[in-house]
């Protein structure tokens, strides 16, 4: 019913209290998960007031910092036997997690209900909403 997974995450808290309903639908013939974490666009976008060079610099080291942080993901997964595919997108959260939920057909969503952004989620509504609201697919929103 749940082959393929698809997490997104903001290496928050919250998002780490959805892998334990990862891990409950390997019983239920979940194979495969997609970790996938977006660098939120509109915040590199407020720097472009410094150089080109600047911007390279600050996406590499976002890129980065996901890559050190999917890692240890990616060994939790698969130790409990999924395969495992990983993302690190520059966009909106809720667009590009709706976009690789297609691309990728996945049968589920599960993320957290709110990000590092707690304050801006509250004035302009959470990424998880959206995403519930928009999907085409079923999602799990883990709670606080």
């Amino acid at each position: 019913m749940f082959d393929k997974i698809l997490y997104p995450t903001d290496f928050s808290e919250i998002a780490h209290k959805a892998l334990p309903y990862i891990e409950a639908l390997k019983s239920a013939g979940a194979n495969e998960v997609i970790i996938l974490h977006v660098n939120d666009e509109t915040c590199v976008n407020t720097l472009r007031i410094f150089t080109a060079q600047d911007v390279l610099a600050l996406e590499k080291r976002l890129k980065d910092s996901a890559l050190n942080q999917i890692a240890p993901l990616e060994d939790e997964l698969r130790s409990k036997g999924f395969r495992v595919k990983s993302h690190i997108d520059n966009g909106i959260p809720f667009r590009e997690i709706l976009k690789v939920a297609e691309e990728e057909n996945v049968s589920i969503i599960i993320m957290g209900s709110h990000g590092k952004n707690s304050i801006i989620e509250i004035m302009l509504g959470s990424v998880a909403e959206k995403v519930a609201s928009r999907a085409h697919k079923p999602v799990l929103i883990v709670r606080r």
